[in-house]
């Protein structure tokens, strides 16, 4: 295994380099028939996306649910972010690691009334309302293992479902029992890939 990945409990981007993340290698995933300023901002350094229930889906042909999320087009090992959730957001994925051979995703971090779960399954963290909270996920698609760090902290180890192409995203895309209005602020999204 490799250094970075066997140690556990310490700052999970030792043994990573951060790569350059700007327009030319993410967009932004939003209702079809919206300008992108209408669910999208980026004001002194944080993204804010926000969608409602009742939003289009991101194209005319697409049978998902409404969302405006950030999409990474550079498939690498890790994710860092910090991410803010205002209280009322509830029912909606706020980071994803999308692509799977057995759904559509990998990983999902969703919100329920102030709790981040790991899909719905598993309670990652509780009373995230209010306040900026560090996110780091790490997959390692060699060991079929997905990790998800809080503020530094491991609170999950899980495997992946397979998949030949994945990418990281973040922002909001709707769940089942949604509150009508869903927001989450990003700052300091990296991208990191295994140093050599």
């Amino acid at each position: 295994m490799h250094e970075a990945l066997s140690m556990l409990g310490k700052d999970p981007t030792h043994g990573f380099t951060s790569l350059p993340l700007n327009s030319s290698n993410f967009d932004i995933q939003r209702p079809y028939d919206l300008a992108v300023s209408e669910r999208y901002s980026f004001i002194n350094g944080i993204h804010k996306l926000w969608v409602l229930s009742a939003d289009k889906p991101l194209s005319i042909t697409s049978h998902t649910l409404p969302r405006t999320e950030i999409r990474i087009k550079v498939g690498v090992w890790q994710f860092e972010g910090h991410a803010y959730v205002p209280s009322g957001t509830s029912g909606v994925c706020i980071m994803q690691v999308f692509g799977s051979s057995k759904r559509a995703t990998t990983l999902m971090l969703r919100v329920y009334n102030g709790a981040l779960m790991y899909y719905r399954s598993l309670l990652i963290a509780d009373d995230i309302y209010g306040r900026w909270f560090r996110v780091n996920v790490i997959h390692d698609t060699g060991a079929g293992l997905v990790r998800v760090y809080i503020d530094g902290d491991l609170r999950l180890v899980a495997n992946d479902t397979g998949g030949p192409s994945h990418y990281f995203k973040c922002g909001v895309y709707t769940q089942n029992n949604c509150s009508y209005f869903m927001e989450s602020r990003w700052k300091g999204i990296k991208v990191l890939k295994l140093s050599d």
